[in-house]
């Protein structure tokens, strides 16, 4: 399980409070799909738990430890992040996802880490791409290749920044469910920031919906309403029933 307990983070005084009394929680292997405006706080949270901005007050906790308190080494054992634009690098794609298992080698690479890289490699559809170069990838296939690398270190807590931006609808479609797939089967929480609402709707369990800095609803589907929607965004809304699946259509 972890716990978000009271995160409030400033980038200085001139600039005022960028997230303020934050808090939430999510269940193994539940996703939570991160929701607002552009300018809300989605990214700025996500650093803060991942260590990258130091919060002024709060604690994170993953399965009862505070993150703050980890060692770097520990914490890699406990988070993988995937940010929004991750930097190409001159790695083979197989090289690039077992970087996601140093966290656990000592020496050297293990069958056993190998046989893991593969086991993802394969589960994102990468396979033909395994001795390719990932600066010679397009945006979208470098992005699986980066969300291949953090599953690869096999976290406790995913932390996902707008992971299918550069992906097609086919992709987006596929990566969503590999990557709530894995959750589920290895318990693994999720946080993923996106912008689009039918995508979140259609993958995440439940949903945190942030507004002026702070929490604006948090909860299962019954929090996300066309009324708080429309109070986040600014756009007025409705939810629809196409092909079984709930949709979020503009008034």
């Amino acid at each position: 399980m972890v716990e978000v307990k009271n995160i409030t983070f400033s980038y200085g005084r001139s600039v005022g409070k960028t997230l303020e009394d934050i808090a939430f929680d999510i269940q193994n292997g539940e996703c939570v799909a991160v929701l607002g405006n552009n300018g809300a706080g989605k990214s700025t949270l996500l650093k803060c738990i991942d260590r990258i901005h130091p919060t002024k007050d709060g604690v994170v906790v993953v399965d009862g430890k505070s993150v703050f308190a980890m060692t770097n080494r520990t914490m890699a054992q406990h988070i993988a992040y995937v940010p929004q634009n991750a930097a190409a690098v001159e790695l083979t794609v197989f090289d690039t996802v077992l970087l996601g298992r140093k966290p656990y080698i000592k020496w050297d690479a293990t069958a056993e880490d190998r046989r893991i890289v593969s086991d993802i490699i394969h589960q994102m559809g990468l396979d033909s791409y395994v001795l390719r170069n990932v600066s010679e990838l397009s945006g979208g296939e470098a992005q699986k290749v980066v969300m291949a690398r953090a599953l690869a270190q096999q976290p406790k807590f995913l932390l996902l920044d707008e992971p299918t931006s550069n992906l097609d609808p086919k992709n987006q479609h596929e990566v969503l469910q590999v990557v709530t797939d894995i959750a589920k089967k290895n318990r693994i929480s999720v946080i993923i920031i996106i912008h689009d609402l039918n995508l979140a709707v259609r993958f995440a369990d439940r949903f945190l919906l942030l507004r002026d800095r702070t929490v604006l609803a948090a909860g299962d589907a019954q929090a996300l309403t066309p009324e708080r929607i429309t109070a986040a965004y600014g756009v007025r809304v409705q939810f629809a029933r196409v092909g079984g699946h709930t949709v979020v259509v503009p008034k």
